[in-house]
């Protein structure tokens, strides 16, 4: 009976201890303590159902272009283009909203992330988008000079992102530091979309979590549900235009 006992209580613990892995927030000053509903965001919509940021946040990322987010702004070198806008404005809200930031917490800075998976052809694109625009720094989180109010300044002056980064690589994994890399698989990472349901049910899996490496078996699978969500996708979008011709 007392091994019954001990063996239930053990299976709670556990339960609990993952749960509650799942179920948070990073520590920022703008994060929630536990990500909830947020039925009226204004931009950072992916996020809507279980957000870590509330909607008011969004307000800032609503319109274009987007000047200031918080103390940062972001025209230090002119307002930035709209296709490199909307990129900033993923990173952004992946970082303030999303509920699966907080498995990629950087251990050293709560408030932080680190290495968290991006697929290549999201930094490729992300670098075309961005490649005019000008910036005065190389990386976002470390590289700006900071006034008495808490606000950004350029140190250095303003050159188009292409003489910063030399490609979508370079960009991914110095922007935001060690927030990012480029991941090896072509599945298992993050284009911060709709996509993403299906690669984090495997990143945050606890296979994953015990194994620092891709596994062929988890990468095979990814692509498998991938491809089965997208043909869904396809055929709902048909049955919809055959509904509206209707």
């Amino acid at each position: 009976m007392k091994m019954f006992k001990f063996a239930v209580a053990l299976f709670f613990a556990i339960l609990a201890t993952s749960t509650c892995k799942r179920d948070r927030c990073l520590e920022g000053e703008t994060h929630k303590h536990k990500p909830s509903p947020e039925l009226d965001m204004h931009e950072c919509t992916l996020y809507s159902e279980s957000s870590c940021c509330y909607a008011n946040f969004t307000e800032q990322l609503a319109h274009s272009p987007v000047i200031q987010v918080s103390n940062s702004y972001w025209n230090r070198c002119g307002n930035l283009s709209k296709s490199c806008e909307d990129y900033m404005k993923k990173i952004e809200c992946f970082y303030q909203c999303s509920p699966h930031a907080a498995h990629w917490i950087n251990p050293n800075y709560t408030a932080g992330i680190e290495f968290v998976p991006l697929c290549q052809n999201f930094c490729d694109d992300w670098y075309e988008a961005c490649k005019n625009d000008a910036t005065c720094i190389h990386n976002w989180l470390t590289d700006w000079e900071w006034d008495a109010n808490g606000e950004n300044h350029c140190k250095n002056e303003c050159i188009p992102y292409n003489k910063v980064y030399a490609n979508g690589t370079d960009m991914c994994q110095s922007m935001w530091g060690d927030s990012f890399k480029v991941s090896e698989s072509s599945c298992l990472c993050l284009q911060m979309n709709e996509k993403d349901a299906v690669a984090i049910k495997y990143l945050t899996s606890e296979s994953s979590e015990e194994s620092s490496s891709i596994s062929s078996s988890e990468e095979r699978a990814c692509r498998r549900k991938l491809r089965k969500t997208e043909r869904l996708t396809e055929e709902e979008g048909v049955e919809i235009e055959v509904f509206e011709i209707l």
